[in-house]
């Protein structure tokens, strides 16, 4: 009870009623800063391969930046302890765009390791620049779940205007001016991010630095929390199967008799249902439970992939595609809603960064995989997208039963013994 009233203390004490102008602040730092952190590998990788570098050198560098997301939760525990998290993510940002400038001035003049080391430091911040911001929602929202839930289709949102802007950006500049005029212009958006973030309403520490737990522990206690294990499990499951799209769309193109840019037009649709589904929680803020709104849109996600894996033309693909971005939306909103209401808050930092984390390596592994497979068969990462998400389906119905019947037998023992 304590936590709560110095939470709305400070909502009030800091400006924080207008909740409109929290979340427009919000949207326009989490934007930016998930633009420079998205948009970062492609730049790298452009600039590698336009210098004439070889193609190894430049997948070596991109994953420089990519893979240390992975250790994103041994850094995020700060979240929790620091007594004011703005700050945290605002030296995140900039962190990340100090490091990205370093190494792409330095790349043309010094060693690719030198440039492969500032780019694993950036890499390491990254996490604090997606989960890590969205771990402040609930702060900025206000108290009640549709406006928690509202915000969260805006967090969503976030995301597809990032990895959409992003792309566009480096792939305008690029040819204008050169890949690295383009990254240098993502590390400058990082400090824009920074100041923004400065300017969201501030929220107390949940709890004291010793009473934080250790990232080792708090992944414990997602994985022996029945609600916050499904969310690990279902983010997990479902961004290694989405992941294929792109992939399949690529090696698609042949099997419609279209032309292989037209893969574009199937990325496309499936970013543009992505913000429609977004828009959609919005205007519409979901209020069943949360725990099992991800079950349900996870099954939504793998029909529309089967839809996309079935499709016999291209008109139909892309109807799928753009499907598949909303259902992905939708489920992606109800995991962003249960890590704000299962987490503890004492870890909820290092909840949003773990699942997070975990996600982005799911997305990459998703993506091996399928240019692994998809050279047997077209449709052959599609199914089996379908087929795990059924699977998890399945698995997440009766991992809930059975914690219910846990819970329920616990109670009539604790009842017994009482009486």
């Amino acid at each position: 009870m304590s936590f709560q009233g110095r939470s709305v203390s400070a909502r009030t004490s800091d400006g924080g009623t207008d909740v409109r102008g929290g979340l427009a602040r919000y949207v326009i730092a989490a934007t930016l800063a998930r633009s420079a952190d998205g948009g970062a590998v492609i730049a790298i990788v452009l600039m590698v391969t336009m210098s004439g570098s070889p193609g190894w050198l430049a997948g070596v560098l991109g994953a420089c930046i990519t893979a240390p997301h992975l250790l994103g939760p041994f850094v995020a525990r700060i979240l929790d302890t620091a007594r004011d998290g703005r700050s945290v993510i605002a030296l995140a940002c900039m962190a990340h765009g100090v490091t990205l400038a370093a190494a792409v001035l330095l790349y043309p003049v010094t060693w690719p390791v030198i440039t492969g080391i500032l780019l694993i430091a950036s890499g390491l911040v990254g996490p604090l620049l997606t989960g890590g911001i969205s771990s402040r929602l609930p702060a900025i929202a206000g108290p009640d779940r549709s406006s928690q839930r509202r915000a969260q289709g805006w967090d969503v949102a976030t995301y597809g205007l990032g990895g959409t802007i992003a792309p566009s950006l480096v792939a305008v500049v690029s040819a204008w001016s050169g890949p690295a005029v383009a990254a240098l212009m993502l590390a400058a958006a990082t400090f824009v991010a920074a100041a923004v973030i400065r300017l969201l309403p501030y929220s107390p520490p949940a709890a004291a630095a010793s009473e934080v737990p250790h990232p080792g522990r708090t992944l414990v206690m997602m994985c022996s929390n029945g609600p916050l294990r499904r969310t690990l499990y279902m983010t997990v499951v479902v961004a290694l199967s989405v992941a294929v799209l792109p992939i399949t769309a690529v090696a698609s193109t042949g099997d419609f008799a279209v032309e292989p840019a037209a893969a574009g037009v199937l990325a496309a649709a499936y970013g543009l249902g992505g913000l429609a589904g977004s828009a959609g929680v919005m205007l519409r803020p979901m209020r069943s439970d949360a725990d099992r709104l991800m079950t349900w849109l996870a099954a939504g996600v793998g029909m529309t992939l089967a839809g996309a894996a079935f499709a016999g033309s291209f008109p139909t693909a892309v109807v799928a595609y753009s499907l598949a971005g909303i259902m992905n939306s939708y489920f992606f909103a109800a995991t962003l809603a249960a890590r704000s209401e299962y987490a503890p808050p004492e870890a909820r930092g290092q909840v949003f960064v773990w699942v997070g984390a975990l996600k982005i390596t799911a997305g990459s592994a998703g993506t091996a995989l399928a240019g692994a497979v998809v050279s047997h068969a077209t449709q052959l990462p599609l199914s089996l997208a379908v087929a795990v998400i059924a699977a998890l389906v399945g698995l997440s119905v009766l991992d809930r039963r059975t914690s219910s019947g846990i819970r329920a037998k616990a109670r009539a023992t604790q009842g017994r013994d009482l009486n």
